[in-house]
């Protein structure tokens, strides 16, 4: 299973740091996926040097802008050539779900892509990000098409659980 996770590139509050370390410490021992980021930097850093302590393995997908950023060897990194709006696409159509620990615009539009797209989406709430306002603008659906329900957590546990819950799910539907 491949994880799409949007964070933000700025600075966070240290508890949002430690949130996100205990999100993939979780997201480790349950399912142990392939983690996609798009940079790292900010919270997306983060992200990366747990997942790759857990010993998960992780792409980062780097817009044109960054492609000179210092990455650790063990990641997989690609130059992806585009902005960073346009590295947003292949970012969120190469995850199998998309998992939002906090952001502002750049993760909004991700969460965007990936409902466009149908991809299940994860949100933690209360990061102190603007991400955790769309929860009251849109407590479900983005839209009157309902494509895919948008789901919100403020546990980053019972977040791990209920994606790898989605792993399983999937992997249900592709047998027979």
């Amino acid at each position: 299973m491949y994880v799409t996770i949007a964070a933000h590139s700025g600075p966070s509050k240290n508890e949002t740091h430690e949130r996100a370390k205990l999100f993939i410490e979780q997201l480790h021992s349950k399912c142990n996926p392939t983690i996609l980021v798009g940079g790292y930097w900010g919270l997306m850093k983060t992200v990366v040097d747990e997942a790759l302590r857990q010993g998960l393995k992780v792409v980062i997908i780097l817009p044109i802008e960054k492609e000179d950023q210092e990455i650790p060897e063990e990641a997989i990194t690609i130059k992806s050539g585009s902005e960073f709006r346009a590295r947003s696409i292949p970012l969120v159509r190469s995850g199998d779900i998309l998992v939002s620990l906090g952001g502002e615009s750049g993760t909004m539009i991700e969460i965007m892509m990936a409902y466009a797209m149908g991809k299940p989406i994860y949100c933690l709430t209360n990061t102190g990000l603007g991400t955790d306002n769309l929860q009251k603008a849109f407590p479900k659906y983005l839209d009157q098409r309902n494509i895919i329900e948008i789901k919100y957590f403020n546990d980053p546990k019972l977040l791990a659980e209920e994606v790898c819950k989605e792993r399983r799910k999937s992997s249900a539907l592709n047998i027979g």
